[in-house]
């Protein structure tokens, strides 16, 4: 059995981080207190309270799920006085995040796919997914950071990472700056993830 300690930046099974872990990396090194953010995909609240965690103290997590059991698990894990929970789609943050914050976000988070433990029917889809990350570049403040985690292997996941795709290669290189990291040998369709910085 080594005795080597655990590398901090690994997925669960001592390999390269998850794409969602990639996410949360990137964002907490530019997150500060009193930030102000957007949780997407709210499920089960751990990108929530993550995001919690790094704009504390000060700060405000708008969060987003069209299942009511989202925010019930939620609201058990973060703190209320930081939290708005909002029972509606992504697509709609923009009507829901108070126009004075308008272009003053510091980062938008989404997990794409279904809330883990439900009915996996129930998935973000490819045509209000677009709309949703449309309107968070304009949500965003020069600065400020958009991640997508992408899920390709489930049914309809791999139609929205096509779209994802073909919408960021299209964005304007003076205004943003996009990343795409995924694994490139493994025989499934694995989690990717999409970063964009709104250029200052």
């Amino acid at each position: 059995m080594s005795s080597e300690p655990k590398p901090l930046l690994a997925s669960p099974n001592g390999g390269l981080p998850s794409s969602v872990l990639w996410a949360q990396l990137m964002l907490k090194d530019r997150l500060r207190p009193g930030d102000v953010v957007v949780d997407a995909t709210m499920g089960n609240g751990h990108d929530t309270l993550f995001l919690t965690q790094c704009v504390s103290p000060g700060g405000h997590v708008f969060a987003f799920d069209v299942q009511a059991a989202a925010l019930v698990e939620t609201a058990k894990r973060v703190p209320a006085e930081m939290t708005t929970l909002v029972h509606s789609g992504h697509e709609t943050m923009r009507a829901h995040v108070p126009m004075e914050l308008h272009g003053k976000i510091s980062a938008i988070m989404f997990n794409l796919g279904y809330l883990p433990g439900t009915d996996k029917t129930l998935i973000t889809r490819t045509e209000t997914t677009m709309v949703a990350v449309r309107e968070a570049l304009e949500l965003l403040k020069p600065g400020g950071l958009l991640t997508i985690a992408v899920y390709p292997g489930h049914e309809g996941g791999a139609e929205e990472g096509r779209s994802i795709a073909e919408w960021a290669v299209a964005l304007e290189p003076r205004r943003f700056e996009v990343q795409h990291l995924r694994p490139i040998n493994r025989a499934a369709a694995p989690p990717e993830l999409w970063m964009v910085w709104k250029r200052g």
